[in-house]
């Protein structure tokens, strides 16, 4: 490690486990033999969903709320965050009775808003707004400096990644076998920060990995800049990692630690969560079931070695459920969406719904999109699957019966509109 990196150390994380062993739980590290057996490797995983807060977020909150001195605790706190670390700044002020100034993107899930509350009680007020992280971010700064409060940043200091780091350190110490991967996601950078840093301290060999969604790879691009930069626009979908700038001293740090850094569409995460729940009965947020998702994508790399992969969170919203369901079906092939223009004869919708399509296709959506006139307009038709390979003879018979047709699927400005 060189010395620009070196601001976060072993020392500093071991330090950290003995502030946070009286506030945070020691999450399981359970062994999981349906992604052992998928992957022909063996596979932990590391249960921060199961975190006081649900979510590693409080480590990192509390070690640095902790650090600060009477003065600064009495003047109170300030946080920016999608949900999770302000779960944690919230916590950490009931616990240490300290007011505190939460802000949250409008776009936040309303379970994490609620939980917010919940867990500040009476000692936090939880401001809304900006459409993104970055947009409350910078609202939260201009106020913290207005009212002289301590910021507590979610991601870029070194107090923070040390307390991210104790996730690392309690790998380390439980795993009972030597460990050639550890897997996490990247929003802002802290986790993998500090669960690299103890990781690579006492296993060089062990590979560290990071995970972003496609939609926010905010890390990978700086890494091809070879600095921090900013993305112009997000998916905001992976809320926990929807970042459109990682921080500086997280940037160092993943710079000289990280291995790799794998980017994961956002409809494989969305299977991946519903996979998790079907499988293995663990609710996972987006968020936390990247490092799960990027397995896919490491196949050939992880056969036979010892992986683990860390699940961030388990704040998941269930009236978010439909869209990862909808948007896991598109990514796997199974949902389709067509604007089709019947022909102006009569008995053509018959013709469709007996010679187009299949005998295991289903029609979940269908709505003609001229309201007046039926008889002479297309219509909005989803279609669903039973099995991927299922669309190329679908395809086929719409051209053989010579049916007008337009698949939005792939056309993201008529999706987002319709759909």
């Amino acid at each position: 490690m060189n010395e620009t990196a070196q601001k976060v150390s072993m020392e500093e994380i071991i330090v950290a486990h003995h502030v946070l062993r009286d506030v945070v739980h020691k999450t399981p590290l359970q062994h999981n033999a349906v992604l052992s057996e998928k992957y022909n490797c063996n596979v932990y995983l590391k249960r921060e969903d199961l975190q006081t807060v649900r979510s590693f977020k409080i480590r990192g909150a509390y070690n640095k709320i902790r650090s600060l001195t009477d003065e600064e605790l009495a003047r109170g706190v300030v946080c920016a965050s999608a949900g999770n670390h302000a779960q944690g700044v919230a916590f950490s002020c009931k616990e240490l009775q300290i007011p505190g100034k939460i802000f949250m993107p409008t776009t936040t899930p309303r379970q994490k808003v609620t939980q917010v509350k919940l867990f500040g009680g009476e000692f936090v007020e939880v401001i809304l707004v900006g459409d993104t992280f970055d947009a409350s971010f910078a609202e939260a700064m201009a106020y913290c400096e207005e009212q002289g409060m301590t910021f507590i940043h979610p991601f870029d200091d070194s107090k923070v990644i040390a307390g991210q780091g104790t996730v690392g350190m309690e790998i380390m110490n439980e795993i009972p076998e030597p460990v050639d991967y550890v897997f996490a996601g990247i929003g802002g950078g802290g986790l993998v920060a500090g669960v690299g840093t103890y990781v690579k301290s006492i296993s060089p060999q062990t590979k560290v990995v990071g995970v972003e969604p496609a939609g926010a790879p905010s890390m990978q691009q700086s890494f091809a800049e070879n600095k921090v930069v900013t993305l112009g626009q997000i998916d905001k979908f992976v809320d926990g990692a929807a970042v459109q700038q990682v921080g500086q001293l997280t940037y160092e740090i993943c710079r000289e630690l990280l291995d790799d850094i794998v980017v994961v569409p956002e409809g494989k995460v969305c299977t991946t969560i519903l996979e998790l729940y079907n499988q293995n009965a663990i609710v996972a947020e987006p968020a936390g079931a990247l490092s799960i998702a990027a397995l896919e994508f490491c196949k050939e790399q992880i056969a036979g070695k010892t992986v683990v992969c860390i699940i961030s969170g388990g704040n998941n919203d269930i009236d978010r459920m439909q869209e990862i369901k909808e948007r896991s079906l598109i990514y796997e092939g199974l949902k389709h969406y067509f604007i089709i223009n019947f022909p102006q004869r009569a008995g053509a919708l018959r013709e469709f719904l007996d010679e187009v399509l299949g005998p295991t296709d289903d029609i979940t959506r269908f709505e003609y999109t001229k309201k007046t006139n039926k008889d002479n307009g297309p219509a909005l038709v989803g279609i669903e699957l039973k099995k991927p390979e299922d669309y190329t003879s679908l395809i086929e018979r719409l051209e053989q019966k010579s049916f007008s047709y337009m698949e939005i699927n792939h056309n993201p400005s008529l999706f987002n509109l319709l759909i």
